[in-house]
């Protein structure tokens, strides 16, 4: 209980918020590259241009699921102040 309180304490500061937006971003980055390898693991998207493409796009999708959790979380007031 006193650990999980001083975890939730830096958790839930300024700081700790920061360190928790980058690991989001870094899971949606990890989890869109991932789909992205997979669908070429199936033959698609080996064209020079497709490939470009779509690296393009899951580096703009990561910040926008980013920022889509992190708003659902302040809507639903899970965030601690």
């Amino acid at each position: 209980p006193e650990a999980y309180a001083t975890f939730a304490g830096h958790a839930g500061s300024w700081y700790g918020l920061i360190v928790l937006v980058g690991l989001t971003w870094a899971f949606f980055s990890h989890m869109s590259s991932g789909i992205r390898h997979f669908v070429m693991d199936m033959g698609a998207g080996y064209e020079l241009t497709t490939n470009k493409t779509v690296a393009v796009l899951v580096m703009g999708i990561a910040p926008l699921l980013t920022a889509g959790f992190w708003l659902i979380m302040v809507a639903k007031g899970l965030l601690n102040g």
